[in-house]
């Protein structure tokens, strides 16, 4: 899932593609790189940042989803927390709703999604934007956090959605301190029960400045370490910026978990070891 923010703010990329003509060619750049999906948003939700109105969100993102509309048949997942939005993206051609407030700040997208029938990304956040980093806590992260996707869940299928619609997001960066977000990573299998894909945001993320005192723009070798473990440990969509270098590192990943063992003293097991040559 390639990034594209339509923003003035947002925390690495904001400005450089908010004029629509660059957030198109950046849109069909990221697919020529491998993006299965294009991540389209137009108000940042970095910490501290303050919501935009529905109209100026409005303005952002929906002609840049009727271009790219136009020139690729590539999925389109509109990133947003708004009713209004995610109608009128899908409207025009936008496939996912990306809602990181799980429908919880407007509840008639699950309404949306059971009625148009389109995959939904429930993710999970403790506060808002404007207030999730400051001092975030759990008793319990794990648990909580699955629970959190429980009651979510409960209640999209109890508004029609249905249950393969479902993506879960444990919301790496949204009110979680270095540790929660490291431990969330290393325990991906805990959400594995619940049967639904599994989106992680580990892009340039602060947790990975605050191991590498590096800026976000400098952050690319601790964003492929995270995918690659991501991955390992159960993720199915990773939504980054810089689509290439991570695509590369899990196709090298996944090669190498895929591949069999060698048995016996230097003698290949011909039947099982179909990646060596």
């Amino acid at each position: 899932m390639g990034i594209l923010n339509i923003t003035p703010d947002s925390f690495s990329d904001g400005g450089m593609y908010f004029d629509a003509a660059k957030a198109v060619d950046h849109g069909l750049r990221l697919i020529e790189e491998g993006a299965d999906i294009l991540d389209i948003g137009g108000e940042s939700t970095r910490p501290g940042s303050d919501p935009i109105s529905w109209k100026e969100e409005r303005n952002r993102v929906i002609p840049v989803i009727k271009a790219l509309r136009k020139r690729t048949d590539a999925l389109i997942s509109i990133d947003t927390t708004k009713y209004e939005i995610s109608r009128e993206a899908l409207d025009v051609g936008a496939d996912i709703i990306n809602d990181i407030s799980a429908s919880r700040f407007d509840p008639r997208t699950l309404t949306l999604t059971a009625k148009k029938n389109v995959p939904i990304v429930l993710m999970h956040m403790k506060g808002r934007p404007k207030t999730m980093q400051i001092k975030p806590s759990y008793e319990n992260l794990l648990s909580e956090v699955k629970s959190f996707f429980e009651e979510r869940i409960s209640t999209a299928l109890t508004l029609g959605v249905k249950r393969d619609q479902i993506i879960i997001d444990p919301g790496i960066g949204f009110g979680k301190g270095l540790d929660h977000n490291c431990a969330l990573i290393n325990n991906l299998r805990y959400f594995e029960d619940m049967e639904r894909p599994l989106l992680l945001g580990i892009s340039r993320k602060s947790f990975i400045g605050q191991v590498l005192n590096l800026p976000p723009h400098e952050r690319i070798e601790g964003t492929l370490a995270s995918a690659v473990l991501s991955i390992v440990n159960g993720a199915h969509i990773l939504r980054v910026h810089d689509v290439a270098p991570v695509r590369r590192a899990v196709r090298m990943a996944e090669t190498i978990m895929g591949a069999h063992s060698f048995t016996g003293a230097g003698k290949r097991n011909k039947e099982k070891s179909q990646y060596v040559n």
